[in-house]
């Protein structure tokens, strides 16, 4: 048995190939209570409305609202992400069909560095930031 590796597709353009919008699933009596916050819990409870599925009562998730399998984790660009930590991960990056998202742990330096790079090799950074060189005092 052959193991090849699976080329991923390039840029996902095809219209049958969009991620379907799913609804915006909201905590039960969020929209009652302002100390209950928006974010999803899922309902318990022995009389819970939502858990029984009553119509008229918002949609609970469910394997149904999943997308299809080529579009999952692709961003709306049509590219997949890489989370890139350090410049050497951009070596690791095909900007035919993948994006750059840095890392929330980088700093200041070497994500200017990431993204100057990522530049000069021609790959898209999601998640750029604008840094403002620091002003050398006269």
């Amino acid at each position: 048995m052959s193991e090849e590796k699976k080329e991923p597709s390039k840029q996902i353009t095809s219209p049958a190939l969009k991620k379907r919008k799913q609804p915006r699933f909201r905590r039960q009596e969020s929209w009652r209570y302002k100390r209950v916050k928006e974010n999803w819990r899922k309902p318990r409870g022995m009389d819970n409305k939502m858990r029984k599925r009553v119509k008229g009562w918002p949609s609970s998730p469910n394997k149904g609202y999943r997308n299809q399998k080529d579009v999952r984790g692709v961003h709306p660009s049509g590219l997949r992400e890489a989370l890139v930590t350090n410049v050497n991960d951009l070596e690791e990056v095909n900007p035919e069909y993948e994006a750059v998202r840095i890392a929330h742990t980088v700093g200041d330096r070497k994500r200017t560095e990431i993204v100057n790079k990522a530049k000069d090799m021609g790959i898209r950074v999601l998640n750029p930031r604008e840094i403002k060189e620091p002003e050398e005092k006269t």
